[in-house]
């Protein structure tokens, strides 16, 4: 696809969007099935359902996806069609792009081991791997505007409001 295509394609989303702003407003939805006796959840996808379980330094036995890693694949995956998109629209080649996430975690917290300890992510690193005939300073930009426009890294970056019900 090219920038020119790319526009064309979201013109009338964006023109849309533009004309009734509410429009622009998305719930999108996830469900798991929860499975008490091996400590799984099924979570269904368009890609076929995941089963999640413990990390293995939770007790896991590494079988199953961990939500860790499938936050860290989610952001990946985001950074990725955005990084995609944003090039496209940009016109910069990409001979090859990999993205790579890490984070830590000190599984004290969430083993009830030390109330000291935060449960969650500590940090997270996201490495782009870029083979491009574009100048540093364009590449650098295409990265800096994937950050901006890619939704889970603002979402990380930016906490949205938890709220949480039971048999809501």
């Amino acid at each position: 696809m090219t920038g020119d295509e790319l526009r064309a394609l979201q013109k009338p989303i964006k023109d849309k969007y533009a004309a009734e702003p509410s429009a622009a407003l998305v719930t999108m939805h996830a469900s798991a099935q929860v499975s008490q006796g091996n400590l799984t959840c099924s979570i269904p996808t368009p890609g076929g359902t995941i089963a999640a379980g413990l990390h293995p330094a939770a007790g896991g036995s590494g079988e199953w996806a961990c939500s860790g890693d499938m936050l860290l694949q989610s952001l990946v995956a985001c950074a990725g069609v955005t990084l995609s998109a944003v090039s496209t629209a940009m016109g910069i080649e990409l001979k090859s792009a990999t993205i790579k996430a890490e984070a830590d975690v000190d599984f004290r917290g969430t083993l009830g081991l030390s109330k000291e300890v935060p449960i969650g992510v500590s940090a997270v690193r996201l490495n782009f791997k870029l083979e491009s005939p574009a100048t540093p300073e364009q590449l650098a930009k295409l990265v800096q505007l994937t950050e901006r426009y890619c939704v889970i890294f603002q979402t990380l970056k930016n906490p949205p409001q938890l709220t949480v019900t039971v048999n809501g």
